[in-house]
């Protein structure tokens, strides 16, 4: 058995225990461990059908190689090897289809996400533009039938938001939308400007994967709780409530504040997500300190020397530098077709992973 069968074959056999688990009354009972184990056999069925589609394609091989090595009948060896010639055309992008598909995923991959923007550079222009991303954001997510809630916002006084954060729920969130964290830039002629000149400005956006409790071991004993009256937009309940939290995690000393909701209960189950989020990037960082993982390039700078992607409207461009990318459709690019951007980089990032494997 080839090692590329060998591992299908071998996954074959975890998609049908899960398939045994999901018939279990102790695993169905709890819908918790139900999804988490449904979600886990669903995206073993593409590899499920590309080992039976693989299997079949090797039996066949082999049968016209029998034929051809044994059969004495011209006509039926004639046969044989036109279909050998076919099967042999079909295994090649089949398997390089598999050695993709089995590329190992970030854990991270199936999360629900927290998406973050910031206007950068630019004032006000930077403002409106984080806004033309959040309505970006949000018709992809409609699109791909996800659910989307709107934690807080702090906008500004030209229409747009100068903070926005916002909560996204479906399956494969984060390993799509981790691609989108980083500094954007705009290259447009802002409506304030009288003399029709080409501004550049930029914004910010963080997407963070939102952990389960279970990810993270945290004793609750090692958690310190302060509240504090929120600052900034908000009105009146704002200013004479303590809604806003900081929890410090004693063995690691690591601080986190948060006034975005708009209750206490909101903002101390945000303040843990970002704490969870904290300790998790600080254990990969101990595993890990020689690679650089996608998923802990976010933002660092709003700078305009410091991109991900250029939207430049008077020539209708996007373009994702880190992949040196371009396609000329940003009205659709604005509208949620970001589609194509996320398989390129997909793509690449696969294309390495896969490389890196090979030389291993």
């Amino acid at each position: 058995m080839n090692s590329l069968l060998s591992k299908l074959s071998a996954i074959k056999d975890k998609f049908e225990y899960l398939q045994e688990q999901l018939s279990d009354p102790s695993i169905s009972s709890d819908m918790k461990k139900f999804m988490k184990v449904n979600k886990e056999y669903k995206s073993l069925e593409p590899l499920v059908k590309a080992h039976e589609e693989y299997k079949a394609i090797l039996d066949g091989l082999a049968e016209c190689k029998e034929i051809l090595d044994n059969s004495d009948e011209a006509e039926f060896k004639e046969m044989a090897k036109m279909e050998m010639d076919e099967l042999l055309e079909r295994r090649g992008p089949l398997e390089e289809e598999i050695k993709y598909m089995l590329i190992p995923k970030d854990p991270e991959d199936e999360k629900n996400v927290t998406i973050e923007i910031r206007s950068g550079a630019g004032g006000d222009e930077a403002a409106i533009f984080a806004g033309d991303l959040l309505r970006m954001y949000e018709r992809y997510i409609d699109k791909m039938g996800w659910k989307r809630e709107l934690i807080s916002e702090t906008p500004s006084g030209s229409g747009g938001y100068s903070k926005v954060f916002m909560e996204v729920t479906g399956d494969g969130v984060y390993g799509l939308l981790k691609y989108e964290s980083g500094t954007h830039r705009v290259q447009r002629v802002p409506k304030t400007e009288s003399q029709g000149r080409v501004h550049t400005s930029t914004a910010t956006v963080a997407i963070m994967p939102i952990f389960e409790t279970e990810d993270i071991q945290i004793n609750t004993a090692d958690l310190d709780w302060d509240t504090f009256r929120a600052s900034g937009a908000g009105g009146q309940h704002v200013n004479k409530t303590e809604s806003a939290v900081r929890v410090t995690h004693k063995p690691s000393g690591v601080v986190v504040e948060c006034q975005e909701g708009r209750s206490q209960h909101r903002n101390r189950e945000i303040a843990l997500q970002k704490l969870y989020a904290r300790l998790f990037e600080l254990q990969q960082q101990e595993q890990q300190d020689s690679i650089t993982d996608l998923r802990n390039s976010l933002v660092v700078s709003s700078d305009r020397s410091s991109k991900i992607r250029t939207y430049n409207y008077p020539q209708n461009r996007v373009t994702d530098h880190r992949i040196n990318f371009t396609r000329y459709n940003l009205g659709d690019m604005m509208n949620g077709a970001i589609d194509e951007f996320i398989e390129a980089i997909q793509t690449t990032y696969n294309a390495e992973k896969l490389k890196a494997s090979e030389e291993v």
